[in-house]
């Protein structure tokens, strides 16, 4: 789907809460072109949980999404992530281990900056604070799409959040991954989407189509979550 047949569809303009969003268009852009960009298809493996920071990436294009995986194997979907995001920077100005595991779920373009290179990056632009809020966003958003109340909303509110970061209505993701991120059986998902079915929400194989954003919308911004 296009920009303008998105935007048509009933995009959000609200300001969001990436990097880009809190660090401003000029320190992103200049994180940009300090950068090397590359192209990578759906499905691949951005970075690897236990692994040593060695690099951030600075997306751009196209949505990823992180999973943790348990000692006993389980994964746990954390969240998605798209254009304006930074992922691995937590381990990089840590130095331990990453946390995580990041993989495509669309074809995808990244900026990419060796760890010394951003860590001079921050300390030239003062963006530590940022980086600090930053985190605090992620982890909010992280703890309100697993924690509890009702879970239709926090489906609606999932699925809004992906249209608007891939800019699609088409998302590209399963009903298993939005089991694990929900923290809600698979059969849950399954029964949801079909109540979402009045929204003209479609379950498709391994994609969920959005043909009524405006409806799904309202119920993601209801008080009754």
């Amino acid at each position: 789907m296009s920009d303008f047949a998105y935007h048509s569809a009933g995009a959000s303009e609200t300001p969001g809460e990436t990097l880009r969003d809190l660090a401003g268009e000029a320190v992103w852009d200049d994180l940009v072109r300090q950068s090397y960009e590359r192209w990578h298809p759906p499905g691949e493996l951005l970075l690897q949980q236990g692994e040593p920071g060695t690099l951030v990436l600075a997306v751009l294009r196209g949505v990823a999404k992180v999973v943790r995986t348990s000692r006993s194997g389980a994964p746990t979907l954390l969240a998605f992530r798209g254009p304006g995001e930074l992922l691995g920077e937590v381990a990089v100005r840590g130095g331990g281990a990453r946390l995580a595991s990041v993989e495509t779920l669309t074809r995808c373009k990244v900026a990419v900056m060796m760890a010394p290179d951003f860590t001079r990056f921050v300390d030239a632009q003062g963006l530590s604070p940022v980086l600090e809020r930053y985190a605090l966003a992620r982890l909010r958003e992280s703890t309100q799409a697993r924690g509890g109340g009702d879970v239709l909303h926090r489906l609606a509110v999932t699925l809004v959040k992906f249209a608007d970061i891939s800019r699609s209505q088409e998302l590209a993701v399963t009903h298993d991954e939005l089991a694990q991120h929900l923290r809600v059986s698979r059969n849950t998902i399954t029964r949801l989407l079909r109540e979402l079915e009045s929204c003209q929400v479609w379950a498709r194989r391994k994609r969920i189509v959005i043909d009524d954003l405006p409806a799904l919308r309202r119920v993601a911004s209801s008080d009754d979550g």
